[in-house]
């Protein structure tokens, strides 16, 4: 089972703001991706700000996405 992602934000350094179905906020550093494939487009901070909640995760404009378990594994405590 995972969490689904009920609110996204992006931040400054390609960091994103995590809001969980069970109200956990974290933090998810894109920045390891960006060399990576379809990520690189989102060095353009235009890209980057557009991410959205689209169904139990996050996509951005160019249909980009990651998965919530991956997302929620990956990120930290937002007050670490």
């Amino acid at each position: 089972m995972y969490l689904s992602i009920k609110e996204v934000k992006p931040l400054n350094d390609y960091l994103l703001l995590l809001k969980f179905e069970n109200q956990e906020e974290k933090i998810f550093d894109v920045k390891p991706y960006l060399e990576i494939g379809k990520f690189q487009e989102l060095k353009d901070e235009n890209l980057f700000k557009s991410v959205k909640v689209c169904f139990d995760s996050i996509e951005w404009d160019n249909q980009l996405g990651l998965d919530p378990e991956l997302l929620y594994q990956k990120s930290h405590n937002k007050t670490e």
